[in-house]
């Protein structure tokens, strides 16, 4: 009898021991990032569409924003009324710099966006402004922006835009510190338009009658007011005020000074909360407490850059971060109750040139958001993030669902036989403004005349030994620009490379040199068949019909899954041991080439052999 007692105790000492164990956000996959590649030799989710939305220019501001300035970071993202939003911080040179104002951009289809409107002014600080624990006063300066939080829906669909206005006095000074002036906020209408500016929120020492906007409940908007009420009831949205609001703010329920909050409903209805270096803690009565402390989520790896975590439209669960000690690559990892993430994959494993430096911008793509919840569904039913590159340009991607990074079935892919605007739904592609990738009279086009850019796009194909991959190419140029064509592996280990050069040469990459085996001409089409055997290393390459080279792979691997067409060579800056701050600009970093140019891909078929 006692010994049954027994076996009932330690039964329910071991269930209650398991199920506290996975009361925790982890990883438990084996995929680990090698960070010394820019993609961190992942394999790509298939399908992802990386979009540049915004490219600094200091040269050309009217090709920008009509500033010209060159920090933009910090973007959110909502989707509302049809419309993608996406609002960000932009300072005049580096982080935290003034002035600072925050700007917004739209899309009614995530994939063309509109030239970005100034959300929140340029802010002056009242002369003679003074910081707890700091010597500086004020004068003539201007706030700079730090929001955490971008936007609110409310549950009568009033669409609130926010921004915080933060003093900073000098490149060391900390604007989430507790000190700045106050949160605004104003309303985006449903015919586009904007609200009048208003504060939602004071720090200590500012109010409305030293502050340059009304308190939100001068508004004669109603439906405005109830929104901002509404807003500041809910302990999860205003949690994300943490780090700007006063530190002992009864508004803000957990006060720990963990970075950049994010939020996600788990079946059971508790909520997993989510912060900077993969922090993490569980409220069970929807964020009005919290454990005391937020511990590091088992096995992610995420150092001092946003970690952001969703429920997806498939019923499944996502985290989208930097899985290095670096800012790069982007990658996702995917969990079926919240809780537990098994895999790691590719968002987006470019590192573009940064052409302007300035305080703390760091490399990579970074700072990423999702679409918090309750701020919208879009149509397509994607997962949509954005973030910076650089802390310099703006980009989203766009993430099929459900997330999955293998092929199974070998591609045939006819541009004029493939539905309209469903063409590329299995391709990846990395479009820069400057670069653009598109589907164009029933061809694929890649354009570029970007100096430090590339357009690429991917297919990804059942992993084989044995390929053989055909495709109709047309270089409508044959003296400048450059196409690289590669098969790689899962890891991005490139095994062949074809490169139509800007002398007229088509080349292939064998070990440190290139055979060149043929001249190809402007406007020409060339249908290309490479037949690879990965073991023996040998392939034959065959151009309209012809036998042109037999060669060897310039570098081994056991097999091949995806093609990967790009309009520059391959990236390595910044490395593992790349200083941390860039000081210097780019040469002529705001213009163009003075010639686009234009490749076009009819077809991309692949099998076995």
């Amino acid at each position: 009898m006692k010994l049954n007692k027994l076996y009932i105790i330690l039964f329910f000492a071991f269930a209650i021991h398991t199920s506290q164990a996975q009361d925790t956000v982890r990883y438990t996959g084996k995929t680990l990032v090698n960070a010394d590649y820019h993609h961190g030799q992942l394999t790509p989710v298939m399908g992802v569409h990386s979009i540049q939305t915004f490219r600094a220019n200091r040269e050309h501001p009217e090709l920008a924003e009509n500033f010209g300035w060159t920090y933009n970071h910090a973007p959110m993202i909502a989707y509302w009324n049809n419309k993608f939003y996406v609002e960000y911080l932009s300072d005049k040179l580096g982080e935290s710099i003034p002035p600072g104002q925050t700007l917004l951009q739209s899309s009614a289809d995530g994939y063309n966006w509109t030239k970005p409107d100034v959300i929140f002014p340029i802010y002056r600080i009242t002369d003679g402004t003074k910081k707890p624990g700091r010597d500086d006063v004020a004068k003539d300066l201007d706030a700079v922006m730090h929001q955490r939080m971008g936007f609110y829906v409310s549950t009568k669909n009033v669409f609130l835009v926010l921004g915080f206005y933060a003093i900073s006095f000098d490149a060391k000074d900390d604007p989430n510190d507790g000190n700045g002036i106050g949160r605004a906020v104003r309303e985006i209408q449903s015919d586009g338009k904007y609200g009048p500016i208003y504060f939602i929120h004071y720090n200590p020492n500012w109010s409305e009658k030293n502050t340059l906007y009304p308190f939100y409940t001068k508004s004669k908007n109603k439906a405005f007011i109830d929104a901002c009420n509404e807003l500041l009831a809910n302990k999860l949205m205003t949690q994300q005020w943490n780090e700007e609001a006063d530190r002992k703010d009864p508004l803000i329920t957990l006060q720990k000074q963990y970075k950049a909050f994010n939020y996600y409903h788990l079946n059971d209805g508790r909520v997993v909360g989510l912060w900077k270096n993969a922090l993490t803690a569980i409220s069970t009565d929807n964020g009005k407490t919290w454990p005391e402390n937020a511990s590091r989520a088992p096995g992610f790896v995420n150092s001092n850059a946003k970690f952001w975590g969703q429920r997806t439209a498939d019923g499944n669960f996502a985290t989208v971060y930097n899985p290095s000690e670096y800012r790069w690559p982007l990658a996702i990892s995917t969990s079926k109750n919240g809780l537990d993430y098994t895999n790691l994959l590719l968002v987006n494993g470019e590192v573009a040139p940064m052409r302007y430096g300035g305080n703390y911008k760091s490399y990579g793509p970074q700072y990423v958001r999702g679409i918090i919840e309750g701020n919208g569904k879009p149509a397509d039913g994607k997962l949509w993030v954005t973030y910076s590159m650089n802390k310099e340009d703006i980009w989203v991607s766009s993430i099929p669902l459900p997330v999955s990074e293998i092929a199974k079935q070998q591609v045939d892919d006819d541009f004029s036989k493939l539905p309209m605007g469903k063409e590329l739904a299995l391709w990846n592609i990395y479009s820069p403004l400057w670069a653009p990738v598109k589907v164009e009279n029933k061809v694929l086009i890649l354009k570029d005349k970007d100096p430090f850019d590339y357009a690429k796009a991917e297919r990804v194909f059942p992993a084989a030994s044995k390929v053989t991959t055909q495709f109709s190419i047309t270089p409508k140029q044959d003296n400048f620009g450059v196409m690289e064509i590669e098969l790689q592996d899962a890891k991005g280990m490139a095994t062949v490379r074809l490169t139509f050069d800007s002398t007229g040469t088509l080349s292939a990459k064998a070990g440190a040199r290139y055979k060149n085996f043929m001249k190809y001409k402007a406007g020409e089409s060339y249908d290309i068949k490479i037949k690879l055997d990965a073991f023996t290393r040998f392939y034959t390459i065959t151009v309209n019909g012809k036998d042109v080279l037999t060669s060897l792979a310039f570098q081994p691997v056991t097999e091949v899954s995806r093609i990967v067409f790009r309009t520059g060579t391959v990236r390595h800056f910044p490395d593992v041991d790349t200083p941390a701050d860039q000081t210097y600009d780019l040469p002529n970093a705001g213009e163009s080439e003075k010639n686009e140019a234009v490749y076009a891909i009819k077809y991309l078929k692949t099998g076995k052999w």
